[in-house]
């Protein structure tokens, strides 16, 4: 048996979780929620006892010490030493890591040098990595990429209008994110629906402070919402989402920056909902003061704008779908922002069932009279962690 500490660092969450391999067996999870942020929220489960604290502000490498605190003074394990792997999500693998791997230090400094692919994620990943390495030292570490799900896009789609030369040469693509719960959730809706995941069409809504939508055709990914990067596709928590291109030396001039990555960074950590609202990157804090502030109740429309014109795309572009399927943070949590996105899905002929979508459960949402199956599945981005890496270990071993 194999104890296994799963790290899935985000932009504002970090979400944890123990198994044993490789039966992929939860002995407890956890979350710590508002990373950055004033009052952060620590969320512990062991045995189906929930253990929910506010904390002062924590950052990641705060929230990690509290994780490995909490496993310890919980008596979730007698010792640190009692884990015996640790595997993380890692954003953006490029065209380097196509698969789970094993670190090493020279991967580790591949994967620091794959940080413009992802400036939010990369980094704060490989300091989560750097800092779990020196707390457990001579635990094999693993790591599990969003890009790889994407890796193989139809090239329609997963290039760009500039010269392919450049795109051919210098890597340019459409890499994706959020791929390791796309996949999980395309996997759990042909299970849900109870059909072979190659005969579905499937348009998968990972929704979050960081947020994706992606087209599935026959089982397929064909056309994602991130791009190169991260930053772009849908308005988020902090970053922007699809702008101009010409808003990076624009505002250089404006703003008297120095350097084009001075911008990006803004686009990543001073925009989306926080940029636009100005009090906050966190939904449920701009459903609160919607009501009186202009600014929040425009951010909240501008995202619901985005979504549904994404999902039209899709819709279209797979020539329709068999089901919708929310997840994420806010995609399982928000019945104002699903029922918004639906309704004005109805010309399409997509329908939930008010009562279904208000009491939020796992399951189908759809009316029944709905064009498509509108499904909220809970992403279980650990799971499908776990089951990767354990891959690598069996692959492992059979080396031996």
């Amino acid at each position: 048996m194999t104890t296994l500490l799963l790290i899935n660092a985000g932009s504002s969450s970090l979400k944890w979780q123990l198994m044993q391999l490789p039966e992929a067996q939860p002995l407890a999870h956890g979350q710590v929620e508002r990373l950055n942020l004033p009052d952060s929220i620590v969320k512990v489960v062991v045995d189906g006892v929930k253990t929910k604290l506010t904390v002062p502000q924590l950052d990641e490498v705060g929230a990690i010490n509290d994780v490995l605190h909490r496993l310890v003074a919980m008596a979730i394990i007698p010792s640190l030493s009692a884990i015996d792997a640790v595997g993380h999500r890692v954003v953006a693998g490029g065209t380097v890591f196509q698969q789970a791997i094993r670190l090493t230090d020279d991967r580790l400094l591949a994967l620091q040098e794959l940080s413009e692919l992802a400036p939010l994620h990369n980094p704060l990943e490989v300091r989560c990595i750097e800092l779990l390495m020196a707390s457990l030292p001579g635990v094999p570490q693993y790591a599990v990429f969003d890009s790889a799900y994407f890796h193989d896009l139809p090239e329609e789609t997963a290039i760009y209008g500039i010269p392919y030369d450049w795109s051919r040469d210098f890597q340019i693509r459409r890499y994706g994110e959020h791929g390791i719960s796309h996949r999980y959730l395309a996997q759990q809706a042909a299970l849900e629906l109870g059909r072979p995941l190659d005969t579905l069409n499937l348009i998968t809504l990972h929704l979050g402070s960081g947020a994706s939508i992606t087209a599935v055709k026959q089982g397929r990914p064909i056309d994602t919402s991130m791009g190169l990067t991260p930053v772009t596709g849908l308005l988020m928590g902090t970053r922007s989402g699809n702008v101009d291109p010409s808003l990076v030396p624009y505002l250089m001039k404006r703003l008297n920056l120095a350097t084009p990555e001075e911008v990006i960074m803004r686009l990543n950590t001073e925009s989306g909902l926080l940029g636009v609202s100005g009090i906050s990157s966190d939904m449920r804090d701009l459903h609160e003061a919607a009501a009186t502030n202009a600014r929040a109740a425009l951010a909240l429309e501008m995202f619901i704008t985005q979504v549904v014109k994404l999902v039209g795309a899709y819709y279209v572009e797979l020539g329709g779908a068999d089901a919708l399927i929310f997840a994420g943070g806010i995609g399982e949590k928000d019945e104002l922002i699903r029922q918004a996105v639906i309704d004005r899905l109805a010309v399409l002929g997509i329908r939930l069932d008010r009562e279904l979508n208000v009491a939020g459960e796992a399951g189908r949402l759809s009316a029944a009279d709905s064009a498509a199956e509108v499904l909220l599945l809970p992403t279980n981005e650990e799971l499908a962690m776990a089951r990767e890496i354990q891959e690598v270990i069996t692959s492992e071993l059979d080396l031996v």
